[in-house]
């Protein structure tokens, strides 16, 4: 289960990688285009949107890099005693894939969490075993399996 995981969360990471390229490619395109009119503040104020938008995909694009260089750390074949990074923590609320923060991700129709070991929650469970409990957010998740 924790290879399917670990492909699922490189899958997603990998499109938002592809779509920021192509945002900063399109808006890089629109940019090229736009000519000078005969209202020069209308063409600056397009220029500079389209500015801003390549910067904000260049951000994009850059997080999305930071998150493949986390996943590419993990070994979703190595097995865990304790909680850690690259762990598939099962808990009585839930299913936690301790590896990068993308929320929710559905493998064979059950839901997982993927969450950054730095999150609030994963590190509350960072080097946890069975049967220990931690609390976040008023609710108690008591650790069934660390995979």
């Amino acid at each position: 289960m924790k290879q399917q995981l670990y492909d699922r969360c490189k899958e997603i990471v990998e499109q938002r990688i592809r779509n920021a390229k192509e945002a900063m490619d399109s808006a890089q395109e629109a940019a090229n285009d736009e000519t000078k009119s005969s209202a020069g503040d209308k063409y600056e104020t397009g220029r500079e949107m389209m500015q801003q938008e390549m910067e904000n995909n260049a951000v994009q694009l850059t997080e999305a890099r930071k998150l493949r260089e986390v996943l590419e750390r993990i070994n979703p074949a190595k097995k865990y005693d304790t909680v850690q990074g690259g762990s598939l923590v099962i808990t009585n609320n839930g299913s936690f894939y301790i590896s990068i923060g993308l929320g929710k991700i559905t493998v064979d129709g059950k839901d997982y969490f993927a969450i950054a070991p730095t999150s609030p929650l994963g590190a509350l469970l960072m080097e946890k075993k069975p049967k220990e409990v931690v609390e976040f957010n008023g609710r108690k998740f008591e650790i069934e399996e660390v995979l």
